[in-house]
């Protein structure tokens, strides 16, 4: 194992630096000028611009400008956002909580209602309950994630007024409290299950199926013939078969929800990388819009990674 996580970490090298090639190439042929944001925009004398223009190397050729922020991307310099007039890292750090805080939530949302949903429709297929959760199943499926969002905007905080259309906490909260705790949930609630329900859709019914393909194999029927419970054949037999490709999921879905997070915070107005990524593509944030796509492609890999080493570890019959 030690041995394939190693290969593996070193076979991301070269798709990283292909990696920045794109989003350096991709930044570079985005519209506008980055260096506009980095210039008294008061001055409009052409002296002062070009002056500007060479100190900042933006008049260096393509290749130089590369390896140089690619020198300081290794050494934790991600640039100074043109927008917020400070440390790319240090923007990206203050949102990040909030991302993180979110996908968690979707991921125990996602997981509690698959497994639930999952385990009943596949121990009673073809019931009324199952034909309900596949209702649900295909109905989240099909629904484009921005659709659900509005709809549950519309429902829940106009109408009903149950939850909060956006933020991530009220205002003048003492941190570290109940009441700070209980507002986040309150409010990451809707965005959550929005950003949730896709994956809660398509791994419930990957669940179902599993279950019942898995009930009719001939160690299920050994077991049965020996009269073990039913329940113990669920729950010990069936189930602990069911969840391993399930569980695999788990590596992709680090990535999915956090890059998936950018129309949901969006929607919301949740202030998380997501948001963040939208408005500075707006604003012509390069520093800012290159790091978070570099920082998207890193958390693929490394669910990638995840998922591979997380096979090995639920399904013992694979050795790397």
């Amino acid at each position: 194992m030690l041995s394939y996580t190693l290969r593996r970490l070193l076979s991301m090298i070269p798709l990283l630096i292909l990696v920045s090639v794109v989003v350096f190439s991709l930044a570079k042929l985005m519209p506008g000028d980055p260096f506009t944001g980095e210039i008294d925009p008061n001055n409009t004398n052409v002296e002062y611009i070009e002056e500007q223009r060479e100190k900042l190397g933006y008049n260096d050729p393509i290749p130089v400008q590369y390896q140089r922020w690619v020198t300081n991307l290794v050494q934790g310099d991600l640039g100074k956002s043109t927008t917020y007039k400070k440390p790319v890292m240090d923007v990206i750090v203050e949102r990040l909580p909030n991302t993180i805080f979110l996908a968690i939530s979707a991921l125990m949302i996602t997981y509690i209602l698959a497994f639930a949903m999952g385990m009943y429709s596949g121990r009673k297929p073809y019931t009324v309950g199952d034909n309900l959760i596949a209702t649900f199943n295909y109905t989240g499926i099909a629904i484009p994630q921005y659709i659900v969002a509005i709809i549950a905007i519309y429902f829940f905080a106009f109408q009903l007024g149950w939850l909060p259309s956006s933020g991530s906490m009220t205002p003048g909260l003492e941190q570290g409290t109940w009441e700070f705790w209980s507002d986040r949930i309150y409010h990451v609630i809707m965005p959550a299950i929005t950003l949730g329900l896709f994956s809660t859709a398509s791994y419930t019914q990957f669940l179902r199926n599993d279950i019942v393909q898995n009930s009719e194999q001939d160690y299920v029927r050994s077991a049965r013939a020996r009269g073990t419970k039913e329940s113990l054949i669920y729950n010990k037999h069936i189930l602990r078969n069911s969840i391993i490709p399930l569980v695999t999921f788990f590596g992709f879905d680090l990535a999915t929800l956090i890059g998936g997070a950018i129309i949901t915070e969006t929607i919301f107005t949740y202030p998380g990388i997501g948001m963040l990524f939208i408005d500075s593509v707006n604003t012509r944030d390069y520093p800012v819009v290159m790091s978070l796509t570099l920082l998207f492609s890193l958390l693929t890999l490394v669910g990638n990674l995840v998922a591979d080493l997380l096979y090995g570890v639920v399904d013992p019959r694979i050795r790397y």
